[in-house]
Order: structure tokens, then C-alpha cells, then sequence
């Protein structure tokens, strides 16, 4: 992956433990552009990096920019982008996405949980830019709400905006039961509320292709079972035990992956699959691309083998 070498242009508290950050070229100029949607990944500091979503106009952005939540018991990059100050340098990605608005929804549900508002932000801009049929439903703990204010003025009545557990269940069950045929549902926060969100769609009768995710944060995963990785280009076997996975297996045998965030968000770590079935556990490929593609950082194996192009 293609990385930038940017300042931080703007850093600022927007609420209780939330700091907006904009990174800019350090002499200026436009960056790459990207859809609504898309994310970033950041060196966090002691190798660590974390994916962010971009809430900025993508359309020649000379800017791009993020909001952090502190997590005081994480592992230490939220922590680290907070202390970030203007005129520090970062290494950031290129932007990449697989939670794009789909073009031909004719209307676009999002629903957000806290931090998960970030992608949310960006969606509503776009779709309020360009004319598209939209709605947010936006849960958070009470003094909490990132981009209330703008998210108020932007969309008006089609926010719906509660701190009450209770209330956001009922807000949820009106939402996936009033929508016309063709709408698309989008969800981002925290794992519980995304889970939910989805178990209630499915149950209210929505179709997956129209479920849309992202998670920043990876799901808690099982260990899985032992596999074999057979590397078609060497031919050799490459043992990938239970609890370990599939690049930590490759790079242990010294066989180089170019990876970023190592939580199936970032698509860096992709590889082609040429025989056997991979159990996909990543947020990024495609359904096109998952009986052809493997994300060797936290995806494994349904068959005792798995042949990659490597």
C-alpha cells in the first residue's frame, strides 16, 4: 500500500473523549480523492495501525480528515493520536473503501453507534450534496455526540437522535420496517449494536446484499483449526497452526506479505486463492471477490489445504 507522509493540520476536542484530527501535505495541495465512506491507515506509534474513516468531501480534498476515541484500555494508538499536535509528522494510506454509498439504492438508511457516526458524517454530506434519499438513526452516551450540531442542520428531520437504549430500539424497528423497496442499510459502531442491527434487519426481512458494515475494531474471532497454506508459485506447504494466522504463519516462514492494518479492514494483506475454500472473517472483500481472494491477516481456512498465489 501507497503511503503519505502528512502534518497534522488540525487537532481539536469535540467532545468528551473524541478528537478530531486533519492531516494535510506538508507544502500544501490536493490529496487523493475517495468516495464517501472510505478509510485511512494510521501509524499509531511502536508499529501500531489503526484504520480510520475519512469524514471530509472526497472530491479533491486537500485534507484529510478523522475522529479518534480515546480507549484508555486499548493498546495504546488512540492514545498516541491523541497526543498528536499541530505540524507533527504521520504516515497515513492512501484512502480505501468498501462501504461506498451504492449508487443505485433509492434510499440510504444509516444507522451509527458513538465513534461509528465518523463514516455516517461522510455519507450524509454526500448524500445531502448530491440529492440522494437519506436517513440516520445515531445512538450515543448522553455528552457524547460528535457532529450533533451539524448532523441537526444537515439532515433536520430525517436525524433520529437518542441516548436511551430502549429508545433507540424503537427507533431501529421503525426505521427497518418503514423503508421502500431498494433501500440500502448502512451500520458502523460498536460490535454488540452492529450485531444487532444486522440480526433485526435479517429478521425484519432485508436482504444481505442490501446490509452494509464497517468495523474498525475486529469482532472477537475463535482460534480456528490447524490448515495448510500451499504456496502455488514455490510450491512449498506453509502450516498454519490454530490461533495463528495466515501472515503470521508466512512471514514466520520468510515469506514477505505487504500488510497495514492487520484487522481485515485495509485489503493490503490480500492474496489470490487457487484452490480450497477460505473462511473469510475481514470487513473488506467484496462478494465477487471471496471465493477468488483471501485476507491473510485474520482470515483462515474451511478445507484442510488452501493454495495461494504466492
Amino acid at each position: 500500500m501507497t503511503t503519505l507522509a502528512l502534518i497534522v493540520g488540525h487537532s481539536e476536542e469535540i467532545a468528551p473523549g473524541i478528537r478530531e484530527i486533519a492531516f494535510r501535505r506538508p507544502c500544501g495541495g490536493v490529496l487523493p480523492a475517495h468516495p464517501a465512506g472510505s478509510h485511512v491507515v494510521v501509524e499509531c506509534g511502536e508499529g501500531r495501525r489503526n484504520a480510520y474513516s475519512l469524514t471530509n468531501p472526497g472530491a479533491e480534498p486537500r485534507e484529510y480528515r478523522i475522529a479518534v476515541l480515546h480507549r484508555p484500555d486499548g493498546a495504546g494508538g488512540s492514545a498516541h493520536m491523541h497526543s498528536l499536535r499541530v505540524g507533527d509528522t504521520v504516515t497515513v494510506s492512501r484512502p480505501r473503501s468498501a462501504f461506498a454509498p451504492v449508487g443505485t439504492a433509492r434510499r440510504h438508511l444509516l444507522v451509527a453507534g458513538g465513534i461509528g457516526i465518523t463514516p455516517m458524517l461522510a455519507h450524509a454530506r454526500d448524500a445531502v450534496r448530491w440529492g440522494r434519499d437519506v436517513e440516520l438513526v445515531y445512538v450515543h452516551r448522553p455528552g457524547s455526540a460528535a457532529f450533533g450540531d451539524e448532523l441537526a442542520a444537515l439532515l433536520g428531520d430525517r436525524l433520529a437522535e437518542t441516548t436511551d437504549e430502549d429508545e433507540f430500539g424503537r427507533l431501529l424497528d421503525k426505521a427497518l420496517t418503514g423503508q421502500p423497496i431498494g433501500t440500502h442499510l448502512y451500520v458502523c459502531g460498536p460490535g454488540p449494536l452492529m450485531d444487532r442491527v444486522l440480526a433485526d434487519a435479517a429478521a425484519a426481512g432485508w436482504p444481505p446484499e442490501r446490509l452494509h458494515l464497517e468495523r474498525f475494531v475486529p469482532a472477537a474471532l475463535d482460534p480456528g483449526r490447524e490448515f495448510v497454506a500451499r504456496l502455488a508459485r514455490s510450491g512449498r506447504d506453509v502450516v498454519v497452526p490454530s490461533g495463528r494466522s495466515l501472515l503470521d504463519a508466512l512471514h514466520g516462514a520468510g515469506v514477505a506479505v505487504p500488510n497495514m492494518c492487520r484487522q481485515g479492514v485495509c485489503g493490503e494483506c490480500k492474496v489470490p486463492v487457487l484452490a480450497g475454500a477460505p473462511l473469510h472473517r475481514d470487513e473488506y472483500l467484496s462478494d465477487a471477490e471471496r471465493s477468488t481472494a483471501v485476507m491473510c491477516c485474520v482470515s483462515r481456512s474451511e478445507t484442510e489445504t488452501l493454495e495461494i498465489d504466492l
